[in-house]
């Protein structure tokens, strides 16, 4: 799957707002382009949780660091938050 082309932040204040602060694993953590991910992933209409899951994975760990042991609390807080991101549209 072809992710989309974004834009680099243009400076130091414009890359703070694309941080978004979710819960993973009962611990509060920040997701560059997190927002993104969401909307692209959204966007591609792709089916079934474990599809979805990986494709999320897949994007954030493009613009963040993810411990190889949190993957699982990580892939479960972003489907958390990719179902509430379908539930707003």
């Amino acid at each position: 799957m072809e992710t989309k082309k974004r834009e680099k932040p243009c400076c130091a204040a414009e890359a703070l707002r694309r941080i978004r602060r979710i819960e993973v694993g009962g611990v509060v953590v920040g997701l560059a382009m997190l927002d993104d991910v969401l909307a692209d992933v959204i966007e591609h209409g792709i089916t079934g949780v474990t599809a979805i899951g990986d494709e999320l994975m897949r994007q954030i760990k493009i613009y963040n660091y993810i411990p190889k042991e949190a993957e699982p609390l990580y892939r479960a807080a972003l489907l958390r938050e990719y179902q509430n991101e379908v539930k707003k549209r």
